[in-house]
């Protein structure tokens, strides 16, 4: 490995080690593989598909936006969820893909 490619590692370790820890969460990566798949989502959708109530899942949504993994918007009284970061994206496809796709 290059010295400037291991610097840009070290740079971005901390920013990746974030997420990794909200993945670590078996409903945070439940949470972030419904917003991947659905774009956004509101709290009361979300929570019917993740199986959380409204309080729990507006926990998580709240660690992992004070961690900039999800952003929200405002519409009228409804607040959209979805993946902050377009590399989380990323990872949730390649994740979906390696462990949820049935193999052929």
């Amino acid at each position: 490995m290059l010295d400037s490619d291991f610097r840009a590692l070290e740079e971005k370790a901390g920013e990746v080690a974030t997420l990794l820890r909200a993945l670590g969460n078996d409903k945070r990566l439940l949470i972030l593989c419904k917003l991947a798949g659905a774009g956004e989502m509101n709290v009361t959708t979300l929570a019917g598909e993740v199986g959380l109530s409204q309080s729990a899942l507006s926990q998580h949504l709240a660690r992992m936006r004070t961690e900039n993994i999800v952003a929200t918007r405002r519409d009228s009284q409804t607040i959209w969820y979805r993946i902050a970061d377009e590399r989380t994206e990323r990872l949730m496809t390649i994740l979906y893909e390696v462990f949820c796709l049935e193999e052929k």
